[in-house]
């Protein structure tokens, strides 16, 4: 197998560099928010980048000190060796995202997902900062508070492309190029991999299921973990082969066999939702295998083909059922040969 994520060499340095600037004080200064220099990078220039609604924005020309508040603008600019000053954090979790905990645990959590906590933002001293659909919502009056603090770039949709956001948000934080290596990484990985799976699972179909509570929701192409099934050549039963809102897809318990498959990808966010994304629950693989335990519960679940052939797979919830960038990417890849090769 090759259970590795594709990166290349300078991202690599990139990254490394990045981490050692949060050891050392999250990167810029070290001062308060009442010492920190964030005019500093006036020495730097400016320069004019256009938002996902193609408005212009003035940039630093080197961003030091950036905000990154949602999961799909954390991983972006984490892939591009940036390690913000402060983050958003997980849907349904308290903490940054738990798929990059491990490259972003010690960034400053600054807010929940649609509910920014200005006050830490605007301590943070940040000299930009990043949003898009998927946390603010592109809020008009939220991104006017903003700001007042920084320039704000909003850098895609919700439900919008992965690729199309990322070359965003490294069009913001002048990496351009570095974003282009990244992406051509992501297609090598999973070229490699859907040949590998090919033979195997050419006639299979896949699933990806979001359970919440009581409730199911279906994850389709257009999202993250369906473009990732796409990409490696896997196929979905006929009625989820379309794009859909830009969210899961809520499934009454009546039509439950909507979700059936040869094979199901099963997840949870915990207890959050459209309507309620700071709900508290865990996203993790423990917090799949309770909802797997409330699911068995509901008529019909155990009746799925996928169940039935012993073909339910557990995944980590703020990987698949959530939204991100390369590196969700690349370790939902991972996480799909580690389950069937």
């Amino acid at each position: 197998m090759l259970r590795r994520l594709f990166l290349s060499s300078a991202f690599l340095v990139l990254l490394s560099c990045a981490a050692a600037l949060v050891l050392a004080g999250c990167g810029g200064t070290q001062e308060g928010a009442a010492g920190a220099d964030t005019a500093g990078n006036a020495a730097g220039g400016t320069r004019t980048v256009l938002d996902i609604d193609d408005r212009p924005i003035e940039v630093p020309v080197n961003p030091e000190r950036v905000i990154t508040l949602s999961e799909p603008t954390l991983d972006g600019a984490l892939a591009l060796g940036v390690v913000p000053v402060g983050t958003t954090s997980g849907r349904g979790q308290s903490g940054v995202p738990s798929y990059l905990s491990d490259l972003a645990g010690s960034v400053p959590v600054v807010g929940a997902v649609a509910n920014p906590n200005y006050e830490e933002i605007a301590k943070a001293s940040p000299d930009l900062i990043l949003v898009d659909g998927t946390s603010i919502n592109n809020n008009a009056e939220v991104i006017a508070i903003l700001e007042e603090i920084a320039p704000v770039v909003a850098t895609g949709y919700a439900g919008g492309d992965w690729e199309l956001n990322f070359r965003h948000v490294a069009d913001a934080l002048n990496r351009n190029e570095e974003a282009e290596a990244v992406i051509a990484d992501y297609e090598r990985h999973a070229t490699e991999v859907g040949a590998l799976l090919a033979p195997s699972y050419g006639e299979a179909t896949f699933s990806i299921v979001r359970w919440q509570g009581t409730s199911a929701a279906m994850i389709l192409n257009e999202l993250p973990p369906g473009r990732v099934l796409t990409d490696l050549g896997l196929r979905r039963p006929e009625n989820q082969d379309h794009d859909g809102r830009g969210h899961a897809e809520p499934v009454s318990l009546e039509n439950l066999g909507e979700i059936d498959a040869d094979y199901l990808f099963f997840g949870t966010l915990g207890g959050s939702s459209v309507n309620n994304p700071q709900a508290g629950g865990s996203a993790d693989l423990e917090g799949a295998r309770a909802a797997l335990e409330q699911a068995v519960q509901t008529p019909g679940f155990m009746q799925l083909n996928a169940y039935q052939e012993g073909h339910v797979i557990l995944v980590d919830g703020s990987l698949w059922t959530s939204t991100g960038g390369p590196f969700l990417m690349n370790r939902i890849i991972d996480a799909v040969e580690e389950a069937l090769l």
